[in-house]
Protein backbone atom coordinates (compact mmCIF):
# COMPACT_ATOMS: atom_id res chain seq x y z
CA UNK A 1 0.00 0.00 0.00
CA UNK A 2 1.80 3.53 -1.10
CA UNK A 3 -0.60 5.10 1.19
CA UNK A 4 0.95 3.81 5.08
CA UNK A 5 -2.36 3.83 7.36
CA UNK A 6 -2.14 2.41 11.06
CA UNK A 7 -2.92 5.87 12.88
CA UNK A 8 0.44 7.30 11.53
CA UNK A 9 0.34 11.38 11.12
CA UNK A 10 0.04 14.42 8.89
CA UNK A 11 -1.26 17.81 8.33
CA UNK A 12 -2.75 19.99 6.64
CA UNK A 13 -0.11 22.41 4.42
CA UNK A 14 -1.49 25.81 4.93
CA UNK A 15 0.54 26.96 8.21
CA UNK A 16 0.65 30.32 9.88
CA UNK A 17 4.58 31.01 9.83
CA UNK A 18 6.66 33.54 8.24
CA UNK A 19 9.87 31.55 9.05
CA UNK A 20 10.78 28.66 6.10
CA UNK A 21 13.03 26.92 8.41
CA UNK A 22 10.53 27.00 11.14
CA UNK A 23 8.01 25.98 9.06
CA UNK A 24 10.05 22.87 7.39
CA UNK A 25 10.92 21.94 10.55
CA UNK A 26 7.06 21.51 11.73
CA UNK A 27 6.48 19.84 8.89
CA UNK A 28 8.56 17.27 8.81
CA UNK A 29 8.19 16.43 13.09
CA UNK A 30 5.23 14.42 11.76
CA UNK A 31 5.12 10.71 10.67
CA UNK A 32 4.57 11.80 6.90
CA UNK A 33 5.92 15.28 6.42
CA UNK A 34 4.86 17.90 3.43
CA UNK A 35 5.93 21.42 1.84
CA UNK A 36 4.66 23.67 3.73
CA UNK A 37 2.12 26.74 2.23
CA UNK A 38 2.91 30.11 3.91
CA UNK A 39 0.75 33.08 2.39
CA UNK A 40 1.88 35.27 5.78
CA UNK A 41 5.51 34.74 4.53
CA UNK A 42 4.49 36.11 0.83
CA UNK A 43 1.47 36.00 -1.47
CA UNK A 44 3.00 34.14 -3.59
CA UNK A 45 2.65 30.76 -1.63
CA UNK A 46 -0.78 31.75 -1.43
CA UNK A 47 -2.83 28.16 -2.10
CA UNK A 48 -5.01 30.26 -4.77
CA UNK A 49 -2.07 31.80 -5.98
CA UNK A 50 0.55 28.81 -6.21
CA UNK A 51 -2.47 26.89 -8.84
CA UNK A 52 -2.25 30.04 -10.90
CA UNK A 53 1.44 30.30 -12.23
CA UNK A 54 0.90 29.47 -15.84
CA UNK A 55 -2.73 30.05 -15.97
CA UNK A 56 -3.69 32.21 -18.84
CA UNK A 57 -5.59 35.24 -18.21
CA UNK A 58 -4.66 35.35 -14.48
CA UNK A 59 -4.48 38.76 -12.85
CA UNK A 60 -1.98 38.92 -10.03
CA UNK A 61 -2.17 42.01 -8.08
CA UNK A 62 1.18 41.21 -5.68
CA UNK A 63 0.47 45.04 -3.72
CA UNK A 64 -3.00 44.69 -3.49
CA UNK A 65 -2.89 40.67 -2.87
CA UNK A 66 -6.20 40.03 -5.39
CA UNK A 67 -6.28 37.47 -7.77
CA UNK A 68 -8.37 38.07 -10.70
CA UNK A 69 -9.14 36.70 -14.44
CA UNK A 70 -9.48 38.43 -17.87
CA UNK A 71 -10.62 36.60 -20.98
CA UNK A 72 -9.08 38.72 -22.78
CA UNK A 73 -5.81 38.27 -21.41
CA UNK A 74 -6.63 34.41 -21.67
CA UNK A 75 -6.78 34.75 -25.44
CA UNK A 76 -3.42 36.70 -25.75
CA UNK A 77 -2.22 34.17 -23.55
CA UNK A 78 -3.26 31.29 -24.50
CA UNK A 79 -1.15 30.20 -27.76
CA UNK A 80 2.30 30.94 -25.78
CA UNK A 81 0.50 28.69 -22.87
CA UNK A 82 0.00 26.08 -25.15
CA UNK A 83 3.20 26.12 -26.86
CA UNK A 84 4.96 24.76 -23.39
CA UNK A 85 1.26 22.28 -22.71
CA UNK A 86 3.22 18.76 -23.42
CA UNK A 87 6.41 20.13 -20.62
CA UNK A 88 5.35 18.62 -17.54
CA UNK A 89 8.24 20.63 -16.01
CA UNK A 90 6.46 24.10 -17.08
CA UNK A 91 3.83 23.19 -14.58
CA UNK A 92 5.29 22.60 -11.56
CA UNK A 93 5.63 24.99 -8.85
CA UNK A 94 8.34 27.64 -9.74
CA UNK A 95 10.68 29.10 -6.77
CA UNK A 96 9.06 32.52 -7.01
CA UNK A 97 6.01 31.03 -6.33
CA UNK A 98 7.27 28.43 -3.30
CA UNK A 99 10.58 28.56 -1.85
CA UNK A 100 9.66 26.03 0.43
CA UNK A 101 8.91 23.31 -1.99
CA UNK A 102 12.15 23.36 -3.54
CA UNK A 103 14.04 23.39 -0.13
CA UNK A 104 11.73 20.72 0.93
CA UNK A 105 12.73 18.55 -2.33
CA UNK A 106 16.19 19.15 -1.03
CA UNK A 107 15.92 17.19 2.70
CA UNK A 108 16.74 13.42 2.64
CA UNK A 109 13.10 11.89 2.58
CA UNK A 110 13.72 8.72 1.93
CA UNK A 111 13.09 6.74 5.09
CA UNK A 112 10.41 8.50 5.72
CA UNK A 113 6.78 5.72 5.46
CA UNK A 114 5.65 8.44 2.76
CA UNK A 115 5.56 11.80 1.96
CA UNK A 116 2.85 14.23 0.58
CA UNK A 117 2.44 17.49 -1.52
CA UNK A 118 -0.89 19.23 -2.44
CA UNK A 119 -2.62 21.82 -5.12
CA UNK A 120 -5.46 23.91 -4.81
CA UNK A 121 -8.22 21.70 -6.54
CA UNK A 122 -10.21 22.94 -9.73
CA UNK A 123 -13.66 23.52 -8.08
CA UNK A 124 -12.25 25.58 -5.12
CA UNK A 125 -9.73 27.81 -7.82
CA UNK A 126 -12.60 28.00 -10.10
CA UNK A 127 -15.41 29.23 -7.43
CA UNK A 128 -12.23 31.35 -5.96
CA UNK A 129 -11.22 33.03 -9.27
CA UNK A 130 -13.34 35.86 -10.84
CA UNK A 131 -13.70 36.67 -14.29
CA UNK A 132 -13.78 40.35 -15.41
CA UNK A 133 -18.27 40.66 -14.49
CA UNK A 134 -16.98 39.30 -11.06
CA UNK A 135 -18.37 35.97 -12.18
CA UNK A 136 -16.46 32.59 -10.80
CA UNK A 137 -14.44 31.00 -13.83
CA UNK A 138 -15.75 27.45 -12.98
CA UNK A 139 -19.08 28.68 -14.70
CA UNK A 140 -17.47 29.29 -18.45
CA UNK A 141 -17.72 26.38 -20.14
CA UNK A 142 -15.18 27.45 -22.29
CA UNK A 143 -12.48 27.96 -19.75
CA UNK A 144 -13.54 24.84 -17.50
CA UNK A 145 -12.48 22.26 -19.20
CA UNK A 146 -9.45 23.94 -20.03
CA UNK A 147 -8.73 24.94 -16.26
CA UNK A 148 -9.01 20.80 -14.86
CA UNK A 149 -6.59 19.75 -17.57
CA UNK A 150 -4.34 22.47 -16.28
CA UNK A 151 -4.57 21.36 -13.10
CA UNK A 152 -4.08 17.91 -14.02
CA UNK A 153 -0.69 18.88 -15.17
CA UNK A 154 0.46 20.38 -12.37
CA UNK A 155 -0.59 17.76 -10.14
CA UNK A 156 0.89 14.77 -11.50
CA UNK A 157 4.34 16.47 -12.12
CA UNK A 158 4.77 17.61 -8.63
CA UNK A 159 3.65 13.90 -7.39
CA UNK A 160 6.52 12.34 -9.95
CA UNK A 161 8.96 14.95 -8.19
CA UNK A 162 7.55 14.09 -4.57
CA UNK A 163 7.79 10.38 -5.99
CA UNK A 164 11.61 10.76 -6.65
CA UNK A 165 12.17 11.62 -2.76
CA UNK A 166 10.33 8.70 -1.78
CA UNK A 167 8.12 5.87 -3.52
CA UNK A 168 5.54 6.63 -1.44
CA UNK A 169 4.29 10.12 -2.22
CA UNK A 170 0.73 10.88 -2.35
CA UNK A 171 -1.26 14.23 -3.07
CA UNK A 172 -3.97 15.98 -1.79
CA UNK A 173 -6.21 17.86 -4.06
CA UNK A 174 -7.36 20.98 -1.83
CA UNK A 175 -10.76 21.34 -2.22
CA UNK A 176 -12.34 24.12 0.59
CA UNK A 177 -14.92 25.10 -1.85
CA UNK A 178 -16.19 21.83 -2.34
CA UNK A 179 -19.42 21.97 -0.43
CA UNK A 180 -20.72 24.80 -2.07
CA UNK A 181 -21.41 22.05 -5.07
CA UNK A 182 -24.16 21.34 -3.59
CA UNK A 183 -25.89 24.24 -2.68
CA UNK A 184 -29.05 25.35 -4.23
CA UNK A 185 -27.51 28.51 -5.19
CA UNK A 186 -24.00 27.24 -6.79
CA UNK A 187 -24.52 27.67 -10.36
CA UNK A 188 -22.55 24.51 -10.59
CA UNK A 189 -24.72 21.93 -9.89
CA UNK A 190 -23.82 18.25 -8.52
CA UNK A 191 -24.05 16.63 -11.73
CA UNK A 192 -21.99 18.32 -13.79
CA UNK A 193 -19.61 18.05 -10.83
CA UNK A 194 -19.62 14.33 -10.79
CA UNK A 195 -19.16 14.10 -14.31
CA UNK A 196 -16.01 16.83 -14.30
CA UNK A 197 -14.50 15.03 -11.26
CA UNK A 198 -14.55 11.61 -12.44
CA UNK A 199 -12.61 12.95 -15.83
CA UNK A 200 -10.01 14.82 -14.03
CA UNK A 201 -9.29 12.02 -11.35
CA UNK A 202 -8.72 9.87 -14.61
CA UNK A 203 -5.91 11.87 -15.77
CA UNK A 204 -4.26 12.45 -12.21
CA UNK A 205 -1.92 9.40 -11.35
CA UNK A 206 -1.97 7.73 -7.98
CA UNK A 207 -1.88 7.86 -5.11
CA UNK A 208 -4.20 11.23 -5.08
CA UNK A 209 -7.32 12.37 -2.60
CA UNK A 210 -9.02 14.99 -1.58
CA UNK A 211 -8.86 17.36 1.54
CA UNK A 212 -11.82 19.62 2.87
CA UNK A 213 -12.68 21.09 6.01
CA UNK A 214 -16.42 21.39 5.01
CA UNK A 215 -19.23 19.53 4.89
CA UNK A 216 -20.14 18.29 1.68
CA UNK A 217 -21.95 15.40 0.65
CA UNK A 218 -20.36 12.63 1.97
CA UNK A 219 -21.78 9.98 -0.31
CA UNK A 220 -20.58 12.56 -3.16
CA UNK A 221 -17.22 12.46 -2.04
CA UNK A 222 -16.17 8.95 -0.78
CA UNK A 223 -17.70 7.50 -4.19
CA UNK A 224 -14.86 9.51 -6.54
CA UNK A 225 -11.94 7.54 -8.01
CA UNK A 226 -9.27 8.55 -5.22
CA UNK A 227 -7.24 6.57 -2.79
CA UNK A 228 -7.52 9.40 0.32
CA UNK A 229 -10.14 11.34 2.07
CA UNK A 230 -8.79 14.14 4.32
CA UNK A 231 -11.31 15.94 6.78
CA UNK A 232 -12.16 17.82 9.61
CA UNK A 233 -13.81 14.71 11.76
CA UNK A 234 -13.58 17.46 14.84
CA UNK A 235 -16.51 19.29 13.76
CA UNK A 236 -18.08 17.04 11.44
CA UNK A 237 -18.04 14.06 13.51
CA UNK A 238 -21.74 12.47 13.74
CA UNK A 239 -22.78 13.33 9.92
CA UNK A 240 -19.89 11.61 8.87
CA UNK A 241 -20.11 8.47 10.77
CA UNK A 242 -23.63 8.62 9.40
CA UNK A 243 -22.51 7.73 6.20
CA UNK A 244 -21.39 4.27 7.15
CA UNK A 245 -21.75 1.88 3.95
CA UNK A 246 -20.19 4.52 1.89
CA UNK A 247 -17.15 4.60 4.45
CA UNK A 248 -16.91 1.12 4.05
CA UNK A 249 -17.21 0.93 0.30
CA UNK A 250 -14.09 3.39 0.24
CA UNK A 251 -12.26 1.55 2.91
CA UNK A 252 -12.70 -1.71 1.20
CA UNK A 253 -11.54 -0.75 -2.35
CA UNK A 254 -8.07 0.31 -0.21
CA UNK A 255 -8.86 3.93 0.20
CA UNK A 256 -7.22 5.94 3.06
CA UNK A 257 -9.71 7.99 5.70
CA UNK A 258 -7.19 11.04 7.21
CA UNK A 259 -8.74 12.08 10.95
CA UNK A 260 -8.40 15.83 11.64
CA UNK A 261 -9.42 15.62 15.08
CA UNK A 262 -7.01 17.98 16.90
CA UNK A 263 -8.19 21.96 17.02
CA UNK A 264 -5.76 24.66 16.23
CA UNK A 265 -7.51 27.73 17.54
CA UNK A 266 -6.85 29.03 20.20
CA UNK A 267 -9.87 28.82 21.90
CA UNK A 268 -10.95 24.92 21.12
CA UNK A 269 -7.55 23.86 21.61
CA UNK A 270 -7.04 25.25 25.32
CA UNK A 271 -10.50 23.12 26.08
CA UNK A 272 -9.27 19.77 24.34
CA UNK A 273 -6.59 17.63 25.56
CA UNK A 274 -5.30 13.91 25.00
CA UNK A 275 -7.99 11.76 26.62
CA UNK A 276 -10.36 13.80 25.51
CA UNK A 277 -9.52 13.33 21.62
CA UNK A 278 -8.62 9.96 21.76
CA UNK A 279 -11.62 9.13 23.07
CA UNK A 280 -14.00 10.98 20.57
CA UNK A 281 -12.07 8.74 18.18
CA UNK A 282 -12.63 5.67 19.40
CA UNK A 283 -16.20 6.14 20.58
CA UNK A 284 -16.61 7.42 16.39
CA UNK A 285 -15.06 3.87 15.53
CA UNK A 286 -16.96 1.83 17.75
CA UNK A 287 -20.31 3.14 16.33
CA UNK A 288 -18.16 2.05 12.97
CA UNK A 289 -17.65 -1.12 13.97
CA UNK A 290 -21.06 -2.10 15.35
CA UNK A 291 -22.04 -0.99 11.33
CA UNK A 292 -19.99 -3.75 10.24
CA UNK A 293 -16.72 -2.18 9.65
CA UNK A 294 -13.54 -3.68 11.24
CA UNK A 295 -11.55 -2.42 13.91
CA UNK A 296 -8.60 -3.94 12.43
CA UNK A 297 -9.39 -2.21 9.05
CA UNK A 298 -9.99 1.39 10.11
CA UNK A 299 -6.54 1.28 11.97
CA UNK A 300 -5.23 -0.22 9.29
CA UNK A 301 -6.36 2.23 6.67
CA UNK A 302 -6.52 5.59 9.13
CA UNK A 303 -4.07 8.26 9.55
CA UNK A 304 -4.51 11.19 12.39
CA UNK A 305 -4.30 14.82 11.55
CA UNK A 306 -4.98 18.40 13.35
CA UNK A 307 -8.53 19.26 12.13
CA UNK A 308 -8.42 22.60 9.85
CA UNK A 309 -5.43 25.06 9.19
CA UNK A 310 -5.40 28.35 10.74
CA UNK A 311 -4.25 31.47 10.04
CA UNK A 312 -5.83 33.63 12.21
CA UNK A 313 -4.55 32.80 16.06
CA UNK A 314 -3.24 36.04 17.74
CA UNK A 315 0.03 33.72 18.84
CA UNK A 316 0.64 32.65 15.35
CA UNK A 317 2.10 29.65 15.25
CA UNK A 318 2.74 28.69 18.55
CA UNK A 319 -1.38 27.17 18.94
CA UNK A 320 -0.82 25.25 15.53
CA UNK A 321 2.42 23.95 16.47
CA UNK A 322 1.06 22.75 19.50
CA UNK A 323 -1.49 21.12 17.21
CA UNK A 324 0.90 19.27 15.65
CA UNK A 325 2.61 18.37 18.52
CA UNK A 326 -0.22 16.80 20.43
CA UNK A 327 -1.45 15.11 17.20
CA UNK A 328 2.04 13.32 17.41
CA UNK A 329 1.33 11.98 20.97
CA UNK A 330 -2.53 11.34 20.37
CA UNK A 331 -0.93 8.88 17.15
CA UNK A 332 1.69 7.15 19.79
CA UNK A 333 -0.77 6.50 22.64
CA UNK A 334 -3.17 5.38 19.93
CA UNK A 335 -0.60 3.32 18.34
CA UNK A 336 0.77 1.61 21.49
CA UNK A 337 -3.11 0.94 22.67
CA UNK A 338 -3.99 -1.15 19.61
CA UNK A 339 -0.74 -2.21 19.21
CA UNK A 340 0.28 -0.99 16.08
CA UNK A 341 3.92 0.06 16.91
Amino acid sequence: MAIPGNLLTTAMAVMPHTDIDQALNAALSLDIPFWPQLPNYSYYEDMYVQAAEHFPGILLDMENKTLGFSMDKFIDEFEATMEHFEEPEYFDISPTYSSIYHKFLDVDLKDKPAIRGQLEGPISFGFNVLDQDDRPILFDDNIRPFMFEIMAKRINIQLKRLKEKNTNAFMFIDEPGMQFVFSAMSGYGEQKAKEDLDQFFSTIDAPKGIHLCGNPDWDFLLGLDMDVLSFDIYTNAQIFVSYDRSIKSFLDKGGILVWGIVPTSIETFEKENIDLLAFQLKTLWKALTKKGIPMEQILSQSLISPATCCLVNQDKEKTVEKAFRLTQRLSENLREEYKLL
